[in-house]
């Protein structure tokens, strides 16, 4: 029997790179999937998934609209009858240094990578606690625990990512809700290929594994934590990252 089978998973940013290797990864170990991203997006990986024998809906959504999430997460509820995994993978960045970073730049990024996993959570929490049991993993990044230069917005946004894990799983860990924060490192998607060349060399130089992370890495990381091997950890940053944060 495979670990995940009748269970339901939601997995946002689910269209491309990390996202997209969860939802995968989390079918593949027999889970019905809601792959969920912006407008039409969603429905590819989804395509994907029932045609490698899996089960999967597609949920187009923007994280950053509040109603959509609740009506988003009610809609798979009524589906399936019960929400067993949350993935909060969607996030952007706008890169730029302090000095010059608009407001703008600033608020949409913690509207899109913390406020939604807020938003997220609480939606998910509803019939987690009813039914008495459920994984929350929030996707950080190593960016969120050691800092980068014109990243404050993103750096912020991922560490509260790990502050909101640790104190949710402080409150709910006596309905056996359990509720991680995985943090990649230098992965190999697109968001990373937009970097200059000199950009990446340089985080390359601080990787002592040698080589980028996979979205396949992190997609293994987020199914332990969603499986019952992981039962007795909750409120836990796990750091894939090949050793250039510790």
């Amino acid at each position: 029997m495979k670990r995940f089978e009748g269970r339901v998973a939601l997995v946002t940013g689910a269209s491309r790179g990390i996202g997209r290797a969860i939802a995968l990864q989390l079918a593949a170990e027999g889970a019905i999937v809601a792959a969920a991203a912006r407008g039409a997006n969603a429905q590819a990986v989804a395509d994907e998934i029932v045609a490698a024998g899996g089960r999967a809906t597609a949920v187009p959504l923007d994280v950053t609209d509040a109603e959509a999430v609740v009506a988003a997460v009610g809609g798979v509820v009524a589906m399936h009858g019960r929400l067993d995994i949350l993935v909060s993978n969607a996030g952007i960045t706008r890169d730029q240094l302090m000095l010059r970073m608009k407001r703008s730049d600033w608020d949409e990024v913690i509207a899109t990578n913390l406020t939604a996993a807020f938003t997220l959570c609480q939606a998910a929490l509803r019939p987690m606690l009813k039914q008495r049991g459920g994984r929350i993993i929030a996707i950080s990044s190593v960016v969120g625990q050691m800092g980068n230069a014109g990243q404050a917005n993103y750096a912020a946004s991922k560490a509260g990512l790990i502050g909101l894990c640790k104190s949710l799983a402080r409150e709910v860990g006596s309905r056996h809700v359990t509720v991680n924060a995985v943090a990649p490192g230098f992965v190999a998607t697109d968001m990373t290929k937009a970097l200059t060349e000199g950009s990446q060399e340089q985080w390359m130089a601080q990787i002592p594994l040698g080589r980028l992370g996979t979205p396949a890495d992190i997609a293994a990381a987020v199914c332990f934590l969603a499986s019952d091997e992981a039962s007795y950890i909750t409120g836990q940053v796990l750091a894939v990252n090949g050793g250039m944060y510790t």
